[in-house]
């Protein structure tokens, strides 16, 4: 049993991630409970804040996707409110959030991660696109991975083989975000590798390697059942996995993170290649944070659990 009256998982609001969100957190809510926690859903509406105010919980586990729960707004309402809640806070999440901004600054902390140009579509726009494509290729080369500099689950991610393919991905890109991301595709072994703080420091979980059976790891390889295989841990050398936990674990550091993190990797010819980093990672059968817990052995409710406590006493 836990010492925690009664906490909240919020999930669903109104990303693009809302279903994966609902998702997330009814898994939370279900692990929490096996384990004897007063876990209840809770949706970001209208309804959400005069609730909080009427019966503030323990502490607040936040299960949402894209930037309703991971460009740090929800958490600056929390903070105002005063209730604790599982995660990093808001500022982190900002920084974390834009994919330029993280990769800057991981960089920066010495990680390798690839070249990049990020392109506010009124400048795409204005400045002619066939231009810029072109400009683009010649300083990235081909191939490309395009996708929106802030966002999640891959929507709107794409890799492009050929400049022919490049602006039919722009404009998929932009129908999710303003500003598109297109970086130098690298090729190796793609991972995920999960960082969590219980309160003895961030340690990082073992990796997981990613292998779509058919095409990129998007949207729907990510969650539809049997679209891709999960190795966890991942077939690496013990230097390979060293040099992945390294990395996330700088990048954690770097981007000023606390509890739990989940970073996105290609391991090529030994190195890390820092992609991108979520600040509220899935929750679900197919989600990488789960996965590799259970590879350390680590039980879900029990973590969760672990991590609402620690949340709690920072009230």
């Amino acid at each position: 049993m836990s010492d925690l009256d009664r906490v909240l998982v919020l999930a669903g609001g109104l990303s693009y991630e809302r279903e994966v969100s609902l998702h997330s957190g009814r898994r939370v809510v279900d692990a929490l409970r096996t384990i004897g926690v007063e876990a209840e859903l809770a949706d970001v509406d209208p309804g959400l804040l005069p609730a909080l105010t009427a019966d503030p919980p323990s502490a607040i586990f936040i299960a949402l996707h894209g930037a309703t729960g991971e460009d740090g707004a929800i958490r600056d309402v929390l903070d105002l409110m005063g209730l604790p809640y599982v995660g990093s806070d808001a500022a982190a999440c900002r920084l974390a959030f834009d994919k330029p901004s993280a990769k800057a600054a991981v960089r920066a902390a010495g990680l390798l991660t690839p070249g990049s140009v990020a392109l506010p579509h009124a400048t795409f726009r204005e400045l002619g696109a066939s231009v810029v494509l072109d400009r683009i290729v010649e300083r990235l080369g081909l191939p490309l991975m395009v996708k929106p500099a802030r966002g999640g689950s891959a929507l709107g991610a794409g890799v492009v083989r050929t400049r022919e393919e490049l602006p039919s991905a722009m404009v998929g890109c932009f129908s999710y975000g303003e500003v598109a991301l297109v970086e130098a595709f690298v090729t190796g072994v793609e991972v995920a590798v999960s960082v969590i703080d219980t309160g003895s420091g961030p340690v990082a979980l073992p990796a997981t390697e990613i292998t779509p059976l058919e095409g990129a790891f998007d949207y729907a390889a990510r969650y539809t059942a049997g679209m891709t295989e999960y190795h966890c841990p991942a077939r690496l050398t013990p230097e390979e996995a060293s040099a992945a936990a390294d990395a996330a674990l700088t990048a954690h550091r770097a981007l000023g993170l606390r509890d739990l993190s989940r970073t996105d990797l290609i391991v090529a010819d030994g190195v890390a290649h820092f992609l991108e980093v979520n600040v509220s990672p899935g929750m679900t059968e197919t989600s990488l944070l789960p996965l590799s817990a259970d590879a350390a052995d680590i039980d879900l409710g029990t973590l969760c659990r672990d991590l609402l406590q620690q949340a709690a006493g920072r009230a």
